[in-house]
């Protein structure tokens, strides 16, 4: 299992795109159920920050997230709407309780 997490700072003007960017992700994902794959992001109390976790399971190592449309569509002008770009780091899970894990997909209102 690789786990990754992404960290970044959207500018102030563009957290709330950013945000229905993603909700258009986790609609895809709501709709398509790509096996191998377990997702979660979190944008934090400064209302700029986000941080994007995923756990790829997927047998043949493949990213089911990266065959997305709207993933596609979310990464494509990511850098124009950060203020601090995207950092990416590969992790190791230590432990969890009761963190869920199959969140409910969050649409844009």
């Amino acid at each position: 299992m690789a786990v990754t997490v992404v960290r970044y700072k959207t500018k102030p003007d563009r957290a709330d795109e950013n945000e229905a960017f993603i909700g258009e992700v986790f609609a895809e994902l709501d709709a398509e159920r790509p096996d191998g794959l377990r997702y979660m992001t979190f944008r934090l109390a400064d209302g700029v920050s986000f941080v994007h976790v995923a756990s790829i399971e997927a047998l043949d190592g493949a990213n089911p997230l990266a065959a997305t449309l709207a993933f596609g569509a979310f990464q494509r002008e990511i850098a124009d709407r950060c203020e601090e770009g995207p950092l990416v780091m590969d992790a190791t899970v230590v432990g969890s309780y009761r963190f869920p894990t199959t969140p409910t997909a969050r649409r844009p209102d």
